[in-house]
């Protein structure tokens, strides 16, 4: 008789496999829904969108059903952290539990961009090009130059030390690490890059290894920037796959934006010109040192913020004279040969003279899908920029992002006002058909799921709104704000998260909580954010204060964190060029531009910020909103409101106080 087939291991077994294999692991509800709507899509061939909220365990609501997917699956997530958590604690405990349900290990890799690794031919000439690189780039005083050339050719031998031993090229693998400066010297950015078949080093090349483990593995882990570039790029970088799954997918839109977005500065046409000079005309070198002073001279003059009329004209005849030259020096360089001299210089140089062709081009052409803006930095550090960005992403996420594959979008934060509508739109999706109430929202090639938190939270939350509080107006913290957040503070005796809108106002609080208590006060900027997290996690005492950033790379659990204040509802500032952008071109057509864009922005935040309190079943706490608006506006307040994981609701002082004195007495 013929030997028995093996049976097909279902999602359910891997699912048990999986979470058996996690310390206190058990069977959540909302998980094996995620898994099985997962497996509906993939057999229908439609997109799906999930909200899974903090404690579903999304992670592994995705990965079962990825590992019976024939060929490589893609998952993409927004953070470091996120990607971190995948592939050193979630994919290689998966690997070992599942292995004798499969039948065989699977195999996982990452998938970086080519600039995260070391490349050998950079590194072969490291030590040549540091002093240009460095007395230029970074513009360092006379006097600091052999200090800082000293500690920059330290750091380039311990790559190369590094070199002969890493397996990977990985920059995160190089403990301790080095800074931006040193590794520009041994990294290749991908327009750079003369391609393996033409550069001598091709055959040992970090960049290429890695494609090549991304395409024979079951699970490729990557980020939303590499995964935008892929898009723009016509999806010739990552592996081809059946499923991609977006994880932390409220972050995509933005990622993709930043990807198609491109800049001009001084010091970079300086650099372009400097690498090109010994490969273009004498009148083209000149002409790229002209449109760089021409260039610095109108970002002097011209204020920071949206050009709304076109190029002013001094930057239009920068940007002009930059175009000519660029030209110039493309067709003086030509075509690279794989028998040129130096063919992965010559790349360089064209490549830098392309970008700037393309991006001066760009501007010329003041397309109306285009926003362009005059960035100046307020960090002192004298950066002045003219940026260009597409007016919206849907479009090109809607021709890049679904074709020929399954997409699975998954966040905490995926319905607005308790609808997927305007985060599908912002995805490029179609228009939600309308459906029977309580059904979920779907629409032409795709469907919608909440499988909801496994979190009570009416019974371990309470969100404060103070509604007495007069409406916000100056930046910075109000008195009266001041005067709530100490009350708060105090009678909790710390525990407290800041989240404010802006570094002022979160300066202004952490004073006043210092001259007015003697409890650690701990202050964004005042440390590196990890070191921060970890005071405050271990000093029950303490509070930590901060600005966007703290509003979603904080995860606190348990009585180190019971209070998080957020001092003002978080829309965009009117000085953000694309928000005021998009929400001009909405009203033009008669929409309101606040509510279509500023509100939708407001909620994503709104809702992220508010999730740093419970993080775990056992968590309590008070979320306390210190802008009257959240209950007062009409129409927006309740819209927020129910963005929001719903906990007890209140706008009454004393019954937060309240609840705070129990949580310190306990």
């Amino acid at each position: 008789m013929p030997a028995a087939t093996k049976k097909k291991a279902t999602a359910e077994e891997i699912l048990a496999a999986a979470v058996g294999a996690v310390p206190g692991g058990s069977a959540r509800p909302g998980q094996q829904a995620m898994v099985q709507a997962i497996e509906k899509a993939i057999k229908d061939r439609e997109h799906l969108l999930v909200q899974a909220g903090t404690g579903t365990g999304k992670s592994l609501g995705y990965l079962t059903p990825a590992l019976l997917v024939d060929g490589p699956v893609v998952v993409s997530t927004a953070t470091l952290a996120l990607q971190n958590q995948l592939v050193e604690h979630d994919l290689p405990r998966l690997a070992q539990a599942v292995e004798p349900v499969l039948g065989r290990r699977p195999t996982f890799a990452v998938l970086k961009g080519r600039h995260h690794y070391l490349c050998t031919a950079k590194l072969e000439h490291a030590d040549e090009e540091a002093p240009t690189d460095t007395l230029f780039d970074s513009a360092p005083k006379t006097g600091q130059w052999l200090g800082e050339a000293g500690k920059l050719g330290k750091q380039i031998q311990r790559v190369r030390a590094w070199s002969e031993k890493t397996q990977t090229g990985d920059r995160d693998e190089l403990t301790p690490g080095v800074d931006e400066t040193a590794w520009r010297q041994v990294s290749m950015p991908a327009r750079d890059c003369v391609g393996a078949a033409r550069c001598p080093y091709g055959a040992e090349c970090f960049a290429e290894a890695s494609r090549v483990r991304a395409r024979e593995a079951d699970i490729v882990v990557t980020n939303h920037s590499l995964l935008a570039v892929d898009m723009l790029a016509d999806r010739h970088i990552v592996p081809p796959h059946k499923l991609l799954v977006v994880d932390e997918a409220h972050e995509l839109a933005d990622r993709v934006s930043s990807a198609a977005q491109a800049e001009l500065t001084p010091e970079a046409v300086e650099r372009a010109g400097r690498r090109a000079r010994t490969m273009i005309p004498p009148s083209a070198a000149e002409q790229m040192a002209a449109a760089a002073d021409a260039l610095t001279v109108g970002l002097a003059d011209v204020p920071a913020g949206r050009l709304t009329n076109g190029l002013p004209e001094q930057l239009l005849l920068a940007v002009t004279q930059l175009e000519a030259a660029t030209r110039s020096g493309l067709t003086a360089i030509g075509d690279v040969k794989s028998d040129d001299p130096d063919p992965v210089g010559k790349q360089q140089a064209k490549a830098v003279l392309d970008e700037l062709s393309s991006t001066s081009q760009r501007l010329l052409e003041e397309n109306a899908f285009d926003v362009a803006w005059v960035e100046k930095s307020d960090l002192g550090n004298g950066r002045r920029a003219l940026v260009v960005a597409p007016l919206s992403v849907a479009g090109t996420l809607a021709d890049n992002l679904y074709s020929d594959r399954t997409v699975v979008v998954t966040s905490a934060t995926l319905t607005l006002g308790g609808r997927f509508d305007t985060v599908a739109r912002s995805l490029g999706l179609p228009a939600a058909t309308p459906g029977p109430e309580g059904t979920p929202a779907s629409g032409d090639g795709w469907t919608s799921l909440d499988v909801g938190s496994p979190f009570d939270y009416p019974k371990q939350g309470i969100l404060y709104v103070a509604s007495h509080l007069p409406r916000p107006a100056m930046s910075g913290l109000p008195q009266a704000a001041g005067d709530e957040l100490l009350k708060l503070v105090e009678a909790l005796g710390g525990r407290t998260l800041g989240l404010f809108s802006s570094r002022k106002a979160a300066l202004q609080a952490a004073e006043l909580l210092r001259t007015k208590t003697d409890l650690p006060i701990l202050l964004q900027g005042d440390e590196t954010l990890p070191i921060l997290v970890r005071k405050f996690r271990e000093d029950k005492a303490s509070c930590l204060f901060g600005v966007m950033s703290l509003w979603q790379g904080v995860d606190v659990p348990g009585d180190a964190c019971q209070l998080v204040v957020i001092d003002r509802l978080p829309f965009p500032r009117p000085d953000e060029p694309l928000a005021a952008a998009r929400s001009a071109a909405v009203d033009a057509t008669g929409g309101s531009g606040f509510a279509s864009v500023s509100v939708p922005i407001a909620a994503v935040r709104l809702a992220q910020g508010v999730g740093r309190l419970i993080r775990s079943t056992g968590d309590k706490g008070v979320v306390a909103v210190l802008d009257s608006r959240l209950e007062t506006a009409r129409g927006y307040g309740a819209f927020l409101r129910r963005s929001l994981p719903p906990f007890w609701y209140t706008t009454r002082q004393e019954v937060a106080i309240g609840a705070l004195n129990r949580l310190a007495g306990s």
